[in-house]
């Protein structure tokens, strides 16, 4: 597998997306259903056996 995994957040929970490319810097902004979120982290996946790097973000308000 390629790429990376992104923890979107909202106000209902996170989603977990499968995303190409490499995963952003912690403090970078991006944009996701409509929303601004920034990234807070970027660790390991969370899926079992995934080598990929998952980013995970919060809201930037």
């Amino acid at each position: 597998m390629s790429g990376h995994v992104v923890f979107v957040w909202s106000p209902s929970g996170y989603t977990l997306r499968e995303v190409d490319g490499d995963p952003p810097s912690v403090g970078e902004e991006f944009e996701a259903d409509g929303r601004t979120l920034v990234v807070t982290k970027v660790g390991a996946s969370p899926l079992p056996g995934d080598a990929r790097q998952c980013a995970f973000s919060v809201g930037k308000d």
